[in-house]
């Protein structure tokens, strides 16, 4: 468990492009916005690798780490831990069920917009009730004091788990594992998942991987949902590789998404009810020969020889030509995969030109698991969702794994680092 630190430092925001990987150095270029102090903020540390946070309006913070569990950061410093996951101590509440493994763990948190009147949570974690194991989107209620949680529904439960390492050199047990859940300004419940590196899900009518689903806090289906026919109908969109952010715009409520791509082209993309992302790594697709284990997600070897453009023809983000009418990313970090994690946009008048803005949280993975391009971008977006200008910021600790990146009810950035640290980006005077 973390502690609240009252450690500040100054943040600038310097006017640079989104950093370029150029043959192991970082590149950016001057643009036309002025450079803006910050105030930096260490507010919890010594987690275990947090994931996600959501607040109340009073600035209470529920978070999670990703091998422990669910807590809560109380406006007074006190943090209370809720619900622990199997061999986690400490925790008012355990589930035995819950456990992490490799990508997979305890992720997305939401707070019900009526949780003044029905205390309830939502929270996303990896569980091995059943097998094959699942993800599952929990609905908890909090106790009046905030010690602990009860009444666990588990109102989604099939969603795909990587359970084996497979023949394919990709990753191991528990990945791909998506997991942001947010509401809408719809008030529908949003939930992102990943492909498990099984080439089958992407495009799957029935597997609820490869996609955002969109509920109700039952875990029924929105009744807008517009899937293709013989699709599960909770899908709001289907097609993705792993989905990790997603955020609403604040004008217009258009949900957009960030996510990893494959040795190539992390893409943001404005979502279309019951769009197709265009993710469909199934062998013999346009060409393909055989692929390791059927998941032609990385193309075999084509880290050789192969610049990151031509990677991005031989094995697309988003196939365009197989499937035209696919929805089209509007950013796709200057073809580079750096791990784009989290999204969110910027509210206050204290953010200036920056006001409505989205950002971003970036990885930064380079090839090996290198950390090249560890940073936070601003996206200016024009009316017609095209983006208009990518800003770096530039930060005056060692970067991080920028897991999660939250806007708080006091108008301030919070991200949270894969290093164990929850941070609040507030604009200086």
């Amino acid at each position: 468990m973390g502690h609240l630190l009252q450690s500040t430092a100054t943040l600038a925001i310097a006017p640079l492009l989104a950093t370029a990987l150029i043959t192991g150095s970082q590149a950016s270029a001057q643009t036309g916005v002025n450079t803006t102090s910050l105030q930096h903020t260490v507010v919890l540390s010594d987690l275990d690798e947090p994931w996600d946070m959501a607040f109340l309006d009073d600035g209470t913070m529920f978070f999670t780490e990703k091998c422990d569990g669910l807590s809560v950061l109380m406006p007074s410093g006190e943090v209370n831990a809720l619900l622990g996951m199997s061999n986690a101590e400490g925790y008012a509440s355990s589930a035995e069920d819950l456990f992490c493994d490799g990508q997979a763990g305890m992720m997305g948190v939401a707070i019900d917009p009526d949780f003044a009147n029905n205390r309830r949570i939502y929270v996303y974690s990896t569980s091995n009730m059943v097998t094959p194991h699942t993800n599952r989107l929990m609905r908890l209620v909090v106790s009046e004091d905030f010690t602990d949680v009860s009444d666990r529904t588990d109102i989604v439960e099939d969603v795909p788990y990587k359970m084996e390492a497979t023949d394919h050199p990709f990753g191991g047990t528990g990945a791909h594992n998506g997991g942001r859940v947010r509401f809408g300004p719809d008030g529908y419940l949003y939930l992102t998942t990943g492909d498990n590196h099984n080439s089958e899900i992407p495009q799957s009518p029935t597997l609820m991987g490869s996609k955002v689903l969109r509920i109700d806090t039952d875990g029924n289906a929105a009744a807008e949902n517009a899937p293709p026919e013989g699709f599960d109908q909770r899908t709001y969109t289907y097609g993705h590789r792993n989905v990790q952010g997603i955020a609403f715009h604040p004008e217009t409520g258009t949900p957009i998404v960030a996510e990893h791509g494959p040795w190539h082209s992390d893409e943001i993309t404005v979502l279309r009810n019951g769009g197709n992302a265009g993710w469909d790594p199934r062998p013999n697709m346009a060409g393909r020969g055989e692929c390791p284990d059927n998941y032609c997600g990385y193309s075999p070897n084509q880290m050789e020889g192969m610049n990151r453009y031509e990677r991005a023809t031989f094995m697309p983000m988003t196939d365009l030509e197989t499937y035209p009418d696919a929805m089209p990313p509007i950013w796709d970090n200057n073809g580079w995969s750096q791990g784009t994690s989290s999204a969110a946009f910027l509210e206050g008048e204290q953010w200036g030109d920056w006001d409505g803005a989205m950002v971003v949280g970036i990885m930064g993975i380079g090839f090996g698991g290198t950390p090249l391009g560890q940073r936070i971008d601003v996206i200016e977006l024009t009316d017609e969702m095209t983006v208009e200008d990518v800003t770096e910021l530039t930060l005056p600790m060692e970067p991080g794994r920028f897991r999660s990146v939250v806007s708080g009810p006091d108008g301030s950035l919070y991200t949270a680092v894969d290093e164990g640290l929850i941070y609040k980006l507030t604009p200086g005077n």
